[in-house]
């Protein structure tokens, strides 16, 4: 290689930290675009660049034409020449023809674009060569140094990178100086024509996931598994383990000798407190586990089919505040490390509840088989009414007195979901199995009511519901106004009415014409069908469209600007007040509720943060997006009773062409 393009190429080399191929690469790019632009080649013809890396010579090959007698040097070559290059060449082939042209000869522009095109190259392999680096270490722990801080981020440099340090992802009460190094979890590495884009944190969970990893062996080693994690940055953090080899003690290896191992990772997430559990198959061990430091008398399971997994936790009174723990924190950690709703309740409360429903059942039943424990709880409760002393004997009575009622509580409650699932077996067996495939969209019934039967997932399971006990489904519409369960069982009347596997192929058809249109279209054809026009406003319509077609016509000027014209004040005063009018807003004629507007929720303090922040937001614009496609479909379609033939009618408004809807075009579908 010579020395000039020797010296350069070794520079690049070293100071970009990029590999020889990609910068040799960039090189013959180069040398192709100068040649291009000296010669005006065509962007049709293919043109070649080979650098020779031992000797520096640079060779351009071009495509060309063999003809008898060459008119087009830049295009055409003769049959001897050709064949020096290619042996086995004919007339009218085309072949690569290497020009006698060297980098010496090109001129300013070509340099220029040799040069563009090198740094260019440079640039985009420097990009994805770092996004290659880091894309690597998504998800892992990384030391960064910190270059600037803002009110809304904190830049870290990595290195030949930067990294973004958002302020939802700090920790609460932390702060940053420059140039301290820190450690921080990549939650995610992005391409951007700035170079890759990285996202990092120190509030997310899975950074006290990694730190446990490095800190406790036998995590990294694979011999304890870390089961579940709840974490308040910068406040509270739980940690479920468990030991996947006999003898080893998960809990302990997790805290070290003398808390060691748990002490280095408090003091690197700002003295966050953490709680290792042992993880517990028996939901009632681990939830009691769960609540720690609280000491938990019992716990009682409520699997409701309907509502979902809840807990009952009994607790002594003076553990109530500790186990709800401040502003509910440690039974929201609990219930979130567990996946049970917890709901904690003293001793004392439950006892005080069950004395005054002794008399109705199941309590009534404990009266003959406890009268002497109802007795002791009695004059214990009145001690505590005067604010006597009450002795730790007495409230292990309490505390028993509790226990049987809870326990009563709880086998009512399994006997009933006993009885329910068998009445719902019972229920299933005479509907339908394609109820249980047709979307909820194809009720006709409000977008409210559409919104709440959302958890249920499909018709079938509504029908299924309302035929085992309808006030299920009622409860959850107590906050409507009107009559939602008259207009539900309407619409479910008019489901049982229909041919079922007619009905379904229709809404799998509605369906794939809703993937074909684009979003661009389905926000017209939104705005379109939810703005009704009535007969009053197409009439004001066109009243100004005759108006201005009974306008004179506008005189234009040599130049073609309009020609104003002197008018009478009082006709400009009229001017005024008729742009004054139209400018004003119109009143909306009886226009229906069609969304409810949900109460806002208070704003979360500064700083603070929740791990779960950006899933919920990808979920609500999901359900979001999901709202919008079901109002879509209901617009497009509409099942209606003929009163005349006593049949189910289904109408459907297709669409014209994409973007626009024909006029009012129904198609009747017989059920």
């Amino acid at each position: 290689m010579s020395n000039e393009l020797g010296s350069a190429f070794k520079e690049i080399e070293d100071i970009r930290a990029l590999p020889e191929d990609i910068i040799l690469d960039a090189l013959q790019s180069a040398l192709v675009s100068a040649y291009r632009k000296d010669t005006g080649a065509s962007a049709a013809q293919e043109i070649e660049a080979k650098i020779d890396l031992k000797t520096g010579r640079q060779m351009v090959f071009v495509e060309k034409e063999v003809v008898d007698a060459v008119l087009n040097d830049a295009t055409e070559v003769t049959l001897e020449r050709a064949r020096f290059f290619e042996p086995e060449a004919q007339l009218n082939d085309v072949v690569m023809v290497q020009v006698e042209h060297t980098t010496k000869s090109f001129g300013r522009i070509a340099a220029q674009t040799a040069k563009q095109v090198i740094l260019q190259k440079i640039r985009e392999a420097e990009r994805n060569s770092l996004y290659d680096e880091f894309i690597n270490r998504e998800g892992d722990l990384i030391t960064g140094t910190v270059q600037s801080v803002n009110a809304r981020k904190v830049t870290l440099s990595l290195g030949r990178a930067e990294a973004d340090l958002p302020r939802q992802h700090q920790i609460p009460g932390e702060r940053y100086r420059t140039h301290e190094k820190i450690r921080v979890f990549v939650v995610e590495v992005s391409k951007s024509n700035r170079g890759p884009q990285i996202l990092v944190s120190r509030a997310h969970r899975s950074m006290l996931r990694r730190l446990l990893e490095y800190e406790v062996p036998e995590i990294y080693n694979g011999q304890v598994e870390i089961k579940n994690i709840a974490r308040e940055a910068g406040h509270r953090s739980k940690v479920a383990v468990a030991a996947l080899q006999d003898g080893i003690d998960p809990v302990g290896a997790c805290v070290g000798m003398r808390g060691i191992r748990i002490q280095n990772i408090v003091k690197e997430l700002h003295n966050e407190k953490i709680d290792v559990i042992e993880w517990n198959n028996d939901a009632v061990a681990f939830i009691s586990k769960g609540l720690s430091p609280a000491r938990v008398t019992g716990v009682y399971l409520d699997d409701d089919p309907i509502e979902g997994k809840t807990a009952v936790v009994l607790v002594p009174d003076d553990q109530l505040s500790l186990a709800i723990g401040r502003e509910g924190q440690n039974a929201r950690l609990a219930a979130k490390l567990t996946g049970w709703r917890i709901d904690i309740k003293s001793v004392a409360e439950t006892v005080q509840g069950a004395l005054e429903n002794l008399e109705n059942p199941p309590l009534d039943s404990l009266t003959e088989r406890h009268a002497d424990l109802i007795a002791e709880s009695l004059r214990i409760m009145e001690k505590k009414r005067l604010e006597l002393a009450v002795m730790p004997e007495e409230y292990k009575s309490l505390a028993r007195f509790a226990d049987i009622v809870e326990q009563l509580s709880q086998e009512q409650r399994d006997q009933a979901h006993e009885i329910f699932l068998q009445q719902r077996k019972e229920a299933r067996e005479n509907l339908a199995p394609q109820l249980f495939e047709l979307p909820l969209d194809v009720l006709a019934v409000s977008q409210e009511v559409l919104d709440i039967l959302e958890p249920f997932g499909n018709i079938g399971e509504v029908m299924l519901i309302c035929a085992v006990d309808e006030t299920m489904v009622s409860r959850k519409f107590v906050d409507l106004e009107g009559e939602p369960m008259d207009e539900l069982r309407a619409a479910l009347d008019i489901i049982r009415a229909a041919d079922l596997d007619q009905l379904l192929a229709e809404a799998f058809s509605i369906e794939e014409d809703d993937d074909d249109i684009a979003p661009a279209d389905e926000s017209e054809t939104a705005t379109a069908a939810e703005a009704p026009v009535d007969d009053e406003t197409e009439t004001i319509r066109s009243e100004e469209a005759e108006a201005q077609t009974d306008q004179p016509p506008v005189l234009l000027d040599a130049f073609g600007q309009p020609v104003e014209e002197a008018q009478p004040e009082h006709a400009l005063a009229e001017a005024g007040a008729i742009k004054e009018a139209v400018a004003a807003p119109v009143p909306a004629l009886d226009a229906p509720d069609v969304e409810k507007k949900a109460p806002r929720e208070a704003p979360a303090p500064d700083g603070y943060f929740q791990e779960d922040d950006g899933e919920r937001e990808f979920e609500l614009d999901r359900q979001k997006g999901k709202q919008q496609r079901r109002k879509d479909r209901q617009r497009r379609r509409q099942l209606v009773l003929d009163e005349e033939s006593g049949e189910v009618i289904a109408k459907r408004r297709r669409k014209g062409g994409r973007g626009s809807w024909d006029e009012e075009v129904w198609e009747d579908y017989d059920y």
